[in-house]
């Protein structure tokens, strides 16, 4: 999940944080007391003020974003939008047991070093010079974050990336392999955030799009694991080869004369020793989890429809990728783990009942929970209250204006506002907004969220941007001018990567027909 990094809880609030603390109350009453968006329908006009508190907090930060995130329980009651019993089950729904069941497998994996021992095993297969071991780098660490946190793939790969580095400088100068050093910490940070546009469960805005978009087109079919992965990984694919293009063979490159010791990786495969029973049964569960969510629902590759194993039930229909997701998380708990001996790496999982980590529940990101139920509060009451019209109404005169330019346009909004801002939080203010312009412009809403989710998770440029970003610049090996250069040079090339893929992929995969408004859309 890509966050603005905040400043150490002992410190005090930031100017931004002090002056947001002010303004998002002061705007939500002087939007109440002064304002009347709809002469008709007052609700409008409070749902707004409403939207604008949260908008304000969520952007300066001004509190912790989950609790901004809450704010819906509070105003909604008291300004007649929702009751507070039909606002509290917004807050958990399907979406939260995918990410639910999602994440406790990746801490599972976590738990038994299992993502360190895929990472280890690809690099070393891929091997050869310094520019084909930072591929291998981004390699493992996109795939490992479609899965499991950027952050904690992140942090897992930088002690091994340091080990290479600081023995290729007991070969050569630091000078001679600061171009290295860079490429690769950058490809870290890059491809985590890269890795986790290739599916639902790979960074929160992906999630938080499935479900705003069933919120705000509750007759559209709703976004499955295996539709968006269809789109998304080329899209990764994509970026991924482009990264390392520009960080290889552009920004950072690396003298002929500098070469990698593969007795480094060696090495540090040989500290996992043989794979544990609980390694593979974590492995088996994981594909397993994995390949049921891609092949639950057909899925049209264009040239032919894949048929999804949901379809052979007796009520497909009710089956969704949160039974996925906690089906596989409980078989977890179910297998018993074989006693290990102890030692450094070893001596918590030796007292594990079970597969499943004991203390799991402790180890959920509930701050993350609680921010997607934020945003979802915020999607329902847009469109409880008529405001997702009204707004769509504001924008009735862009209806002739071409979709591609709109998306453009969009994209490096979001790609850039990220920068900055929680792009969660982001993504939950902007979809709502974006699916009304859509709505008013009579084109399909996909054509605009689909794209702005996908940008949220394009921020390269500054240390703040994304929690990657911060780790790579905290290790000391990677120069805030550099970052900024190549990420923003990532970032237009992202925008159009983007733009175009989708419109030439995604409108596939999703079926969309750019000339034609669909039924479900009318709100």
């Amino acid at each position: 999940m890509a966050s603005h990094c905040n400043s150490p809880a002992h410190q005090g609030k930031t100017v931004s944080q002090i002056v947001g603390l002010v303004l998002g109350p002061l705007l939500f009453l002087t939007m109440l007391l002064f304002m009347d968006l709809d002469p008709g329908n007052p609700q409008v006009t409070r749902m707004a003020a409403a939207a604008a508190w949260m908008a304000v907090w969520w952007i300066t930060e001004a509190i912790p974003l989950y609790a901004t995130a809450l704010l819906p329980m509070l105003l909604y009651p008291l300004l007649g939008i929702l009751k507070a019993g039909d606002t509290a089950p917004i807050y958990f729904n399907s979406t939260i047991f995918l990410f639910l069941g999602g994440f406790m497998i990746a801490l599972a994996m976590e738990h038994w070093k299992l993502h360190r021992r895929i990472a280890l095993t690809i690099i070393r297969a891929i091997g050869g010079g310094p520019n084909r071991i930072i591929l291998g780098f981004m390699l493992v660490t996109s795939f490992l974050s479609m899965w499991i946190s950027n952050t904690a793939t992140t942090i897992m790969m930088i002690p091994i990336a340091l080990a290479i580095i600081l023995q290729m400088e007991e070969v050569y100068s630091r000078g001679d392999t600061r171009t290295f050093s860079t490429a690769l910490m950058l490809g870290i940070a890059y491809a985590a955030s890269a890795g986790g546009i290739a599916t639902l469960v790979g960074t929160p805005p992906n999630l938080s799009f499935a479900r705003i978009f069933e919120i705000m087109f509750p007759a559209a079919e709703p976004i499955a694991f295996g539709t968006w992965f269809l789109m998304g990984l080329p899209i990764t694919v994509v970026m991924l080869g482009i990264i390392w293009i520009i960080l290889t063979r552009g920004f950072f490159r690396i003298p002929k004369s500098i070469t990698v010791d593969q007795g480094v990786i060696d090495a540090e495969c040989g500290k996992l020793g043989k794979a544990s029973f609980e390694e593979k049964a974590v492995f088996i569960v994981f594909i397993t989890a994995a390949l049921l969510w891609v092949f639950r629902k057909p899925l049209n590759l264009g040239f032919a429809v894949v048929p999804g194993w949901s379809q052979f039930l007796p009520r497909p229909e009710l089956i969704d990728d949160g039974t996925v997701a906690l089906l596989m998380a409980m078989l977890l708990f179910l297998v018993p783990a074989k006693r290990r001996k102890p030692g450094p790496s070893s001596a918590e999982a030796a007292t594990s009942p079970t597969v499943m980590p004991p203390g799991i529940v402790l180890k959920l990101p509930w701050n993350i929970i609680l921010l997607f139920g934020g945003g979802f509060a915020l999607a329902r009451g847009f469109q409880a209250t008529g405001l997702a019209a009204w707004i769509g109404g504001q924008f009735a005169a862009f209806q002739d204006t071409a979709p591609l330019g709109v998306t453009a346009l969009i994209c490096s909004m979001m790609t850039f506002v990220t920068e900055l801002t929680s792009n969660t939080a982001t993504t939950e203010m902007a979809l709502p907004i974006l699916a009304s312009i859509a709505v008013a412009m009579k084109t399909n809403p996909l054509l605009l969220m689909v794209p702005a989710t996908l940008s949220a998770s394009c921020a390269f440029m500054m240390p703040v941007a994304t929690p990657p970003n911060a780790i790579i610049f905290g290790s000391g090996r990677v120069r805030i001018a550099d970052m900024v250069r190549a990420g923003l040079a990532v970032n237009l090339i992202g925008i159009v990567v983007i733009t175009t893929l989708f419109y030439a992929l995604g409108t596939v995969v999703f079926g969309i027909d750019p000339a034609r408004f669909p039924e479900w859309a009318a709100i």
